[in-house]
C-alpha cells in the first residue's frame, strides 16, 4: 500500500483522532491524510436507536465520498443513545463506525455504557448528550474533547479511545477481504 486518501465525515477531533489512531493500528508502513468535511447525518442532532444511529454513520460516509470522491476510505462515525432494556429510563451511550472503500465496506458498534441518571433526565428533556454532560460536569464543549466517557472514567477512557475501537473493528473488511464479500453501499 501507498499513501492513502481519507475522508472523514465530520469535523470532530475527537473522530478524526480515532481515525487516525485506527488506520496507524492498522496500516503502520503506510502514510495517509485524514481530511474532515462537514456533511449532514441525516438523523435526529441525538440518535435514540440502534437503527437511527446506523442510518448516521451510513450516511456521513455516504456524504462524505459524494462530497470527495477522489479518495481511499470514507467513514461515518454517529455517537448514539439507546435505552437500557427493561429500564427505559436509563440509556447506553454508543457509536457506530462505516467505513466504505473502492471496493469493500466495513461497520462496527463501539462498546457501551450507561449513562447517569442526571444526564438521561436531561436527555429526556430534548438535551444532546454533549450538552447534558457539559452541564452535569460542569465544562463546556466535552463532545469534542473527551466525552461523557472521559468524564465518567476521570480520563482513563477518551472519546477518541471509545471511537477508535469501533473504527479498527470496522476495518476488518479491508484486511480480511479473502472472508468479505465485496459490499457495495
Amino acid at each position: 500500500m501507498s499513501d492513502l486518501r481519507i475522508i472523514v465525515g465530520s469535523q470532530n477531533p475527537a473522530k478524526l483522532e480515532a481515525v487516525s489512531a485506527a488506520f496507524a493500528s492498522f496500516f503502520p508502513e503506510v502514510s495517509f491524510g485524514v481530511q474532515p468535511v462537514c456533511v449532514p447525518s441525516g438523523v435526529s442532532a441525538q440518535p435514540l436507536s440502534d437503527a437511527e444511529t446506523l442510518l448516521g454513520a451510513k450516511n456521513r460516509a455516504r456524504a462524505a465520498r459524494e462530497f470527495e470522491g477522489d479518495a481511499d476510505f470514507w467513514l461515518g462515525i454517529e455517537g448514539g443513545l439507546q435505552p437500557v432494556p427493561d429500564e427505559l429510563d436509563s440509556y447506553l451511550s454508543y457509536c457506530w463506525v462505516v467505513v466504505l472503500g473502492r471496493q469493500q465496506a466495513g461497520r462496527a458498534r463501539s462498546a457501551s455504557y450507561e449513562l447517569p441518571k442526571a444526564v438521561c433526565d436531561l436527555i429526556r428533556q430534548g438535551m444532546e448528550l454533549g450538552d447534558a454532560d457539559d452541564l452535569i460536569f460542569g465544562v463546556s464543549g466535552s463532545k469534542r474533547d473527551s466525552g461523557g466517557v472521559g468524564l465518567l472514567t476521570d480520563g482513563r477512557v477518551s472519546r477518541s479511545q471509545f471511537y477508535a475501537e469501533a473504527v479498527k473493528l470496522a476495518l476488518i473488511p479491508f484486511v480480511k477481504p479473502d472472508l468479505f464479500p465485496t459490499k457495495e453501499s
